[in-house]
């Protein structure tokens, strides 16, 4: 588990290159279907649980996990019975 702050985060994600740090918070049950973003991120779980699905993989992602997207992959994603708040970097440059 992490013990890292939001400032933390962001301050490390921005010297990393990404231009835009913020918290995203999921209802519980939320289920995306396959989509894309116009930006590669970077994020640190915080609260509950998701299934994040890339290709044929899917990851069971925790409090204090981390994952990474590159810009424009496709993914889906699913939030446990209690939601999920992770936050994320994201980088717009391609």
């Amino acid at each position: 588990m992490s013990h890292e702050s939001f400032q933390e985060f962001e301050s490390e994600s921005r010297q990393l290159g990404f231009d835009e740090v913020l918290s995203r918070e999921w209802e519980a049950h939320t289920e995306l279907p396959e989509h894309t973003h116009p930006f590669s991120v970077r994020a640190l779980v915080v609260q509950g649980e998701l299934w994040l699905t890339v290709g044929d993989s899917t990851q069971h992602l925790c409090v204090g996990d981390r994952f990474e997207l590159g810009h424009s992959m496709p993914h889906s994603e699913r939030y446990g019975e209690h939601g999920a708040t992770y936050w994320a970097a994201r980088r717009h440059a391609a």
